[in-house]
């Protein structure tokens, strides 16, 4: 296995995400039925950015202008294989959290622990801002959600409404830190 090297990304990088495979097999994914989150079978193929390329790169940058965090995973060759965000922007009634914003890793790199490493670089990073938790608004993809919760993320105590309505179909976890 390689040797992977993992830093703290600047603006001037942010177009670097390009270099990464974003597509994702989703073969379940949760969803209300009934009022209860339920595993239906989706068997989809989403073959690039979720939302598009540009969305991502404009929340990137977004991250890092208003004081958040975005931390890069290279391969031996100085190759993007994965990043994640964490935004500053505090918020939360009973407890203060900030939002693990985005976290893509390269689709052939998946599985390398990268996601691990990335995802624990947010959480210190957020515990040095003096917050709670960190908190995921992730997926609803079987796969996507089993990682968050290996990471020990739970169920969101306090529920952001703003995510919740900007995409209901979403998860809405919480990393204690």
């Amino acid at each position: 296995m390689d040797k992977l090297s993992y830093r703290e990304m600047t603006i001037g990088e942010s177009e670097r995400i390009n270099e990464i495979d974003a597509s994702q097999y989703i073969e379940k994914a949760w969803r209300e039925v009934g009022g209860k989150r339920v595993l239906i079978d989706l068997d989809y193929n989403d073959p690039t950015w979720p939302n598009g390329y540009e969305d991502h790169l404009k929340g990137l940058k977004k991250t890092i202008q208003d004081g958040g965090k975005a931390f890069g995973a290279y391969g031996k060759d100085g190759s993007l294989l994965g990043f994640a965000t964490v935004n500053r922007e505090i918020f939360g009634e009973r407890f203060s959290h900030v939002l693990l914003d985005q976290m893509f890793i390269s689709r052939s790199e998946r599985g390398r622990g990268i996601g691990r490493s990335l995802f624990n670089l947010c959480a210190e990073e957020a515990r040095t801002w003096g917050v709670d938790k960190l908190y995921i608004c992730a997926g609803s993809a079987e796969d996507t959600i089993a990682f968050y919760r290996r990471m020990g993320c739970v169920d969101a105590v306090e529920v952001n409404r703003d995510f919740y309505e900007s995409d209901p179909r979403d998860m809405q976890l919480e990393y204690s830190l």
